[in-house]
């Protein structure tokens, strides 16, 4: 049970569903172990700091959206009367400081979490360009996770160039499927590279919100999701940009716990089977367009021998 205090009453009820308490008895994370977010960039906050958990390497171009160094969130809706920023939100829900008698949990307790600014400062915007180039540079970060909860409905080439380079590196991409409540996974998650991740409430039923189709892989929790917000404040947010981070957290879990065990790392593959192998069945029997192959479970991916540690 870890000491932040709005764990019990505003995280629990959801945690639970993916078995994480029972995960963090087996293991918390790897220090070193580097988790990309690819998002809107980031925001310092008192519960998720650059000394504890972002990683901010120098001499590097972490905004490959206005091509500099810094990697803050000024776009304009982090900038507003009630500021949000989409990649702190994101990255809190995998990478929030844990165990330390403030605030919140993250889905690991120890990691690099290193942010990738592809939303341009003026107006917020992403293109797929720069998307495909936060992911080489990930890559060349040294990350063995990548988050990309953003998504739109086109298929782009170049993008899925560096998703399948990347893929090909055993580096684990996990994309948010969308939150239209319609047939039709979002790019990057429907790229066969890609774990695309929906959504469920608390009662394991599909948020209404996310996307379906035949490509989805997995669900978890991403209704009233609890997050950080700037000025060091804590709010809730939903869509599958938060289930996705938990995901991606869960297979952090898993790389690190693994590398720990075998003393190798995992490949992408064994990543995604053990995932898929583990998760908790919903909606119709076997894999489905609203529920992929089920909820993702943390607690049996520490223990499981047929899928995750054979």
């Amino acid at each position: 049970m870890p000491t932040d205090p709005l764990y019990v009453n505003h995280q629990k009820d959801y945690l639970d569903l993916i078995g994480l308490a029972a995960a963090w008895d087996a293991y918390t994370g790897d220090p070193q172990l580097v988790i990309a977010v690819v998002d809107t960039g980031y925001q310092n906050h008192a519960d998720m700091t650059d000394t504890s958990r972002w990683y901010l390497p120098s001499g590097q171009i972490l905004d490959l959206a206005d091509n500099d160094q810094d990697p803050w969130d000024d776009t304009p809706d982090a900038k507003a009367n009630n500021p949000f920023s989409h990649g702190l939100a994101v990255a809190s829900v995998l990478g929030a400081d844990t165990n330390n008698s403030l605030g919140m949990a993250g889905v690991t307790w120890a990691g690099k979490v290193v942010p990738l600014k592809v939303a341009h400062s003026a107006d917020g915007s992403i293109t797929t360009t720069t998307v495909a180039q936060a992911v080489q540079k990930a890559v060349a970060l040294g990350a063995k996770v990548i988050n990309l909860s953003l998504g739109a409905p086109t298929f782009d080439q170049v993008l899925e160039n560096a998703l399948v380079a990347a893929r090909n590196q055993n580096v684990v991409l996990v994309a948010a499927a969308g939150n239209d409540g319609v047939d039709g996974i979002l790019y990057p998650a429907r790229s066969p590279a890609v774990i695309a991740v929906g959504s469920v409430d608390t009662n394991l039923s599909k948020s209404t919100f996310s996307n379906c189709g035949p490509e989805l892989d997995l669900v978890a929790p991403g209704r009233s999701i609890l997050v950080l917000l700037p000025n060091n404040g804590y709010g809730t947010a939903s869509g599958t940009s938060f289930a996705s981070p938990m995901v991606a957290g869960v297979a952090a879990l898993y790389i690190g716990k693994y590398h720990q065990v075998k003393g190798a790392w995992p490949s992408a593959d064994q990543v995604y089977q053990c995932l898929i192998g583990t998760a908790q069945d919903l909606g119709p029997s076997g894999h489905d367009t609203g529920y992929g192959f089920g909820l993702v479970r943390a607690d049996r991916v520490m223990t499981d021998t047929t899928y995750c540690f054979p």
